[in-house]
């Protein structure tokens, strides 16, 4: 029995849209003076891209300076990856060299009176971050053969997740191991500091009943 292509296509969007890693997106605001910083959960060697912008409150005439914001993307170990400063949008792509939490933060300079931003963000990681019109475009490819890239990059993500959540495991029970021996330790010694004050409490009212006579 022949499967049609276009079932088998329409298959692998569809294990696409169930297996990628989605990105990121968002709109909010940000008050004059204010911080707001988001985080991403990226694995080692992982691709990640993003972009932002921020919302013109007055569409056809320039942004005011109040709306410029400074930007700043940093690693796990606060390694900068990007930085602007009084810009109204940007974007960056790098290669994580650090497994964990990177962070981008959105700062507004304060104003008098304050201005409200409103800003927009989308952030991809993983094989969502691949720009594949570009991939079909350079490499000529029709669409099955595109999909079914998609979807070994797709399986190639998932794998290196696993692996990422496999070493985070071990060291979450590595380190469940050593608060576990920490505890018992600091439980014997408190045992043995429990025993050694009842031991002088008994040999000091024994002292004190001899001296006394009652013993």
């Amino acid at each position: 029995m022949t499967v049609p292509i276009s079932n088998l296509v329409t298959n692998v969007v569809i294990i696409l849209g169930l297996f990628s890693k989605f990105g990121e997106s968002m709109r909010f605001d940000l008050t004059s003076g204010h911080t707001k910083c988001v985080s991403e959960d990226i694995n080692h060697n992982g691709m990640t891209v993003g972009k932002y912008g921020v919302v013109n409150p007055n569409e056809g005439y320039p942004l005011p300076d109040t709306h410029k914001l400074t930007v700043k993307v940093t690693s796990p170990y606060g390694n900068s990856y990007h930085q602007g400063d009084h810009v109204e949008s940007g974007n960056f792509a790098f290669t994580a060299a650090e497994a964990g939490d990177y962070t981008a933060c959105f700062w507004s300079p304060d104003h008098n009176p304050p201005a409200t931003v409103t800003v927009e963000f989308e952030w991809k990681t993983g094989v969502v971050s691949k720009d594949w019109t570009k991939v079909a475009k350079k490499g000529q490819v029709d669409m099955m053969e595109l999909e079914l890239k998609k979807l070994f990059d797709t399986v190639s993500s998932i794998h290196e997740e696993m692996f990422y959540l496999r070493e985070r495991e071990e060291e979450m029970q590595e380190l469940n191991k050593t608060t576990n021996s920490r505890m018992a330790s600091l439980g014997f010694i408190s045992l043995v500091v429990c025993l050694s004050v009842a031991a002088l409490q008994i040999w000091h009212l024994k002292t004190f009943f001899e001296r006394k006579k009652l013993l």
